[in-house]
Parts: C-alpha cells; structure tokens; sequence
C-alpha cells in the first residue's frame, strides 16, 4: 500500500523543534525526509531530555527531545560551513520537492542556500522558512525562542492566576507551543504548496513563517474580542470566561476538570451527579451568562460536594450522565488510560540502539493509506553514505575522500 507523500523527497535543514515538528509530520505520511545535521554534534536537541536505554538497559547518547521530532528521518552529516558541503546539499536540492530551514532570517544567503539560490537549481521546490519574527520586519534579524513568543503574543496574558488571587501573573504553558504552533502551520503550507505546484502552475514556491505570527493567528478566538469590541480578554486560571461551571475541582483524592459547555449540561450535572435540582431551578444560575455573572456564588457550593467522593467515584457519575469531565492525569496515568491504549497512542518502532523503541504516535487515523513507522529516530549521520550512494550516485572511494576531509561524517 503506498503511503501518503511516497513520491515526495524533504530536504530538511532545520533544527531543535519547529522545523523537525513540521518534517517528522510530512515523514509520517510517507516522504522521504533527509535531515541535514552538524558532524559531530547534530541538532541542538541530540542533547537534551532523557536518555534512551540500548537493548541491554544502559543509557545510550540518543535523548527524548530529539527522539520525539525525528522519526522516519534519514540523517546525513555535512559540513555546510564548507564550500565542498554546501555543493552537496545544493546537489541534494536538485532532487527535492521540499525544504525546510529554520535559520535566522538570511543566514543560509552566506551559504549559497537560501530559497533565491537553490529555486534557481529546481523550480519545483517548495521551500519553507521558518523564523522567530519572519523574513521581514524590524525585528527579523533578532533571535528568540519559544518564551519569547508566548510573551509576545499576548498568550502569557491569558495563561497564569488572575489578578488579586495568591500566585498572580502571567505564566507559559507547560510545553513549547509556540514551537508545536509553527509546525503545524508549516505542514499546512507546505503540503497546499505541492498541491498547487502539482495541479496548477507546475512550479514550487517560498513560505515565510513567522513564529510570533503562527502564536498570535493561533489566538484568533480570543484575539477578535479586542479586535472588534476592543474587549481586553483577561487572565481566569484555568476557569473560562465564557461558561460556568468549567474549572478544577477536588474530590477526595485527588481533582477532576468538569468542564459544563451549555444550559443542558448544567441540568444534567445538577439533577443526576450532583442530586441537587434547586441549583438546576435557582434563577441565577439558568442561563449561561448568569452563572458566568454569579460564579462566585455557585462555584463554591459544587465544591463542598465534590470533596466528599472520589475521583473515581464522580467520574463514573458525570460520564453516565454525559456531562463532559475528566480527571487530572499524569504522563503515567494517561498511557494507562484505557481510550489512549485502544487508540494506540503509544506505537513502537525500530530503532539502530534500542532494538525498538516507544514513541507517540500520529494521531491521524486514514482509511485507506494509515500511517506507517519503519524508520526510528537516526544516529547522528547514520545514512549519510546511503544517501551519498543512493541519492547523489557516489561511489565508495568518493565517499571516503569526502569523510577523510571533515566535509562529511
């Protein structure tokens, strides 16, 4: 059965996270993902996280970062700092359908491998840029990171304790989603790119992805209250501002998210979990906006009731009476859960060190071309004279000379 993008090959010079997001996506669905690393010490992430164990149980050099933004990718190492390697990776262009980098903007131009360079050596190619404020700007030349994007973007406004309670103040999220967020876009662009190039004008083109821009139009839903009403969305924790009850709640042992999306909901969690109708009938609390108006009334009461069972115990009630809800879970409790382990979140694949390893898998379910894993996570150059080979037709003796003088390893 072929795959998805089975005829498409990914040159992919991006490091540490929203690149290698974006890539491993694309090699999920099939393509041929070469990633272009540093000799000696790969991307960035190589080095951070846990460390994965060998088939013996002993700590190997491969990390948890990397491992989770890099399978079902060939890993070459060149030297692009070289002139020798910027002619290898200008020749690996030539058979590419995309790139990817995710450089400050213009770096890769002193390279001679920046889009102008390397669309002037195949038309077809979509290339992607992917930056911390974009290609343009009065900020474009500037470096910045995940936290930097969350802080920029309005989004640590949102996140955090409100004002006035104990531990007020903006916070991050607890992963890098502004990393994750332009990832994501990029996959998008890249694959409406090939259509396009496919079905329409027979040529690629340049994506200039902005993180900062990828976190704000991220935003959207609550960006729009200020921008048509001039409404300052505020920070609430983790209760919402548009409905009520929707909010964190202790049971016996240990909390539970009830999270009461409509008037139908409040009735069914009233009269059937809670056993209180007069809360379901109270005429402050009817209507949404009236129990958003006059949550500090009605939270409190919900709460004396939930603290006298257990999680457990009002799960099975609020499930039953299909009030959305769900427990707070750890990592450890979530591969547990018995809907993660029959949606096989949790897949294996094989991998040069471990034998197999256990990663989590792509949540796209397709009927007819499902995700496939072959390939784990590469070795720091561990396809680099398989790709010289197959790709760039060198024979061994190229090879060598290439490895004998540092272009390559």
């Amino acid at each position: 059965m072929s795959s998805l993008l089975s005829n498409i090959r990914v040159l992919d010079l991006s490091r540490i996270l929203s690149g290698p997001w974006a890539t491993q996506m694309l090699a999920d669905f099939g393509a041929d993902v070469i990633k272009v690393e540093r000799p000696g010490s790969g991307d960035d992430v190589r080095h951070q996280g846990a460390q994965l164990k060998d088939r013996g149980g002993q700590p190997t050099a491969e990390r948890s970062v990397f491992l989770a933004l890099n399978r079902g990718k060939r890993s070459i190492a060149i030297d692009m700092a070289s002139p020798e390697g910027q002619d290898l990776i200008r020749q690996l262009a030539a058979t590419a359908d995309v790139v990817v980098e995710n450089f400050k903007a213009g770096d890769l131009a002193r390279y001679g491998l920046d889009h102008v360079a390397l669309r002037a050596i195949n038309s077809r190619i979509v290339y992607c840029s992917i930056s911390g404020f974009g290609q343009t700007g009065p900020y474009s030349a500037l470096p910045g990171y995940d936290l930097v994007f969350q802080a920029m973007s309005g989004l640590m406004s949102l996140t955090g304790v409100p004002e006035g309670q104990p531990g007020a103040g903006p916070q991050r999220t607890g992963y890098p989603i502004s990393d994750t967020t332009a990832g994501f876009y990029a996959s998008i662009g890249i694959l409406a790119a090939l259509h396009h190039r496919d079905t329409v004008s027979g040529t690629g083109q340049y994506i200039d992805l902005a993180m900062l821009d990828a976190q704000v139009a991220a935003m959207s839903s609550m960006a729009m209250s200020y921008v048509v009403a001039g409404e300052m969305p505020q920070r609430v924790g983790i209760r919402s501002q548009l409905t009520c009850p929707y909010q964190d709640f202790d049971c016996a042992d240990g909390q539970v998210m009830i999270a009461v999306g409509n008037d139908k909901q409040y009735q069914q969690l009233c009269n059937h979990v809670l056993q209180r109708p007069e809360l379901a009938t109270d005429p402050r609390y009817t209507t949404t906006p009236l129990r958003v108006q006059n949550r500090e009334q009605l939270v409190p009461v919900i709460a004396e009731i939930l603290r006298s069972q257990s999680v457990d115990h009002w799960m099975a009630k609020l499930r039953a009476a299909n009030v959305p809800a769900g427990p707070i879970n750890d990592f450890a409790q979530v591969l547990k859960d018995p809907q993660i382990r029959h949606r096989e979140v949790l897949q294996h694949v094989p991998h040069t060190s471990a034998g197999t390893m256990p990663f989590i898998g792509n949540p796209l379910k397709f009927s007819d071309t499902p995700v496939t894993y072959h390939r784990g996570p590469p070795l720091l150059g561990e396809h680099t004279a398989e790709v010289l080979r197959e790709v760039l037709h060198l024979d061994d003796a190229a090879i060598a000379t290439l490895q004998q003088q540092g272009v390559v390893a």
